[in-house]
């Protein structure tokens, strides 16, 4: 169990904050249940506020925020895609940074959440890693193509609540490649957090400009 434990912390870090050691199958089939019934209400959600025909775009990017907001750790994830530079940046670095991150996710992944969540979502299964971490497995099929998109839920439990930890779509994780991407651009900007903030900035104020959003 040890090693199984700190075989997920290496790769997942702070983002099992939520979880504990393994515990009976009540437990898990708990999990289980609970994380599959929290995507089937965000997907409705989803469905309902960023699916409608007619909503302008910078419409349903604050729609999507909200639900950024209330359905991610949104901190967590955050936290440990910069890694060791969160430790290493400024109070109002870390502040700014958070900021940016989430400026960066939801007007870039709008449109495709909602894909994600529309009604071509069908889970295929639930499992869960422990007491508190469970993975909801689901397909989503395309319009024009008879091949379904595989994406992989990560979902953290603690008391009653619940947030989505990591997105992994084909086996890729939003998480690992965006850890991997802002730590080359921080190696490339002589290790400082504030190349980073630089680069975020540029970006995030080019997609809002382009996105029309405020």
């Amino acid at each position: 169990m040890l090693k199984r434990r700190n075989i997920l912390r290496f790769f997942y870090g702070s983002l099992f904050i939520f979880a504990l050691s393994l515990t009976g199958p009540a437990n898990a089939n708990s999990i289980e249940t609970n994380a599959k019934a929290f995507l089937d209400t965000l997907s409705g959600k989803a469905l309902q506020s960023l699916t409608v025909k007619g909503v302008p775009r910078p419409e349903r990017i604050k729609k999507f925020r909200e639900l950024f907001n209330e359905y991610f750790a949104v901190e967590t994830i955050g936290r440990w895609i910069l890694g060791r530079y969160w430790r290493k940046a400024s109070k109002d670095q870390q502040k700014e940074y958070l900021g940016l991150f989430e400026d960066l996710i939801v007007v870039s992944y709008v449109d495709r959440f909602a894909q994600y969540t529309g009604n071509g979502l069908k889970v295929t299964k639930t499992l869960a890693h422990n007491a508190k971490v469970a993975t909801v497995f689901s397909e989503i099929a395309q319009p024009n193509s008879t091949q379904a998109v595989r994406v992989d839920w990560r979902i953290g439990q603690r008391n009653s609540s619940h947030k989505i930890l990591d997105v992994v779509v084909e086996g890729t994780s939003m998480s690992q490649t965006m850890r991997s991407d802002f730590g080359s651009i921080i190696r490339q900007k002589g290790g400082e957090v504030s190349g980073l903030l630089e680069v975020l900035r540029e970006k995030t104020a080019a997609l809002k400009k382009d996105a029309g959003a405020n």
